[in-house]
């Protein structure tokens, strides 16, 4: 399919959008027709109790094997998502940083970046990502697994960058990191999002992703209970107790 159909073929004005999409672990029925858009250079907030699907929706998006995506349509920037494989995805932009980080043991902090420039296209260099993340600059000759979790973290989101991602994909960024640290990446998705690189964010501290967001989705069970702006859930209390539990 020639680049000019696919475009064609997308109806959303969005830059990203997941419409309609059904995943499935075995026959496991997890997410269950959600569909959201996020403009370009926006940071969106996919929030939920445990188990809500929020998870899943992020590995969905970045065509992970497992969930499988066996309905619906995802599109990045006029690509079709849903028509790709995980490798493919990250050609197009995609860029997945997961709960646990995977950071390659043996390997330091420089070689962890370098791994991601291995595959076109390149995105930051190595230097960028030190301008960004100065603490690994001064770590780079270090393992990347002896680093501190703020720091693998850190770590993490500069690997994804290396690569020349459209769409960054964060699952639980702030999980078990001191409040210092969180703020600190807080600041630097400030940042990412000024180069205009679009950011979905699933966080159990929802206060503090709603506060870096412009706009949110909050799923249930499975189900798009809510999407809008972010503003709207940290002022709308019974939103926040009935889904949050905030």
């Amino acid at each position: 399919m020639s680049k000019s159909a696919q475009v064609a073929k997308n109806t959303s004005k969005s830059f990203f959008s997941c419409n309609d999409i059904h995943s499935y672990y075995g026959e496991s029925y997890i997410v269950q027709g959600v569909s959201f858009e996020v403009n370009e250079g926006e940071i969106l907030a996919l929030l939920g109790r445990n188990g809500a699907g929020k998870t899943s929706s992020l590995r969905t998006i970045a065509r992970m094997d497992d969930p499988a995506l066996r309905q619906g349509e995802i599109w990045l920037a006029g690509h079709p998502l849903h028509e790709m494989k995980s490798y493919q995805a990250a050609v197009a932009g995609v860029g997945l940083v997961p709960e646990d980080r995977c950071i390659i043991p043996g390997l330091t902090v420089e070689d962890n970046i370098k791994l991601a420039q291995i595959a076109e296209p390149v995105g930051w260099s190595i230097e960028q990502v030190y301008e960004l993340f100065p603490r690994l600059g001064e770590r780079r000759k270090q393992e990347g697994i002896t680093l501190s979790g703020g720091e693998q973290q850190m770590l993490a989101i500069g690997r994804a960058l290396a690569r020349d991602i459209k769409l960054l994909l964060l699952d639980e960024p702030f999980e078990g990191l001191a409040p210092v640290i969180v703020h600190e990446i807080e600041k630097t998705l400030r940042i990412i999002r000024e180069q205009g690189i679009t950011t979905i964010i699933v966080e159990q501290n929802a206060v503090a992703a709603l506060k870096l967001s412009d706009r949110a989705a909050i799923l249930d069970t499975g189900h798009l209970v809510y999407e809008g702006a972010a503003q709207e859930v940290l002022d709308n209390e019974q939103l926040r107790h009935d889904y949050l539990a905030i």
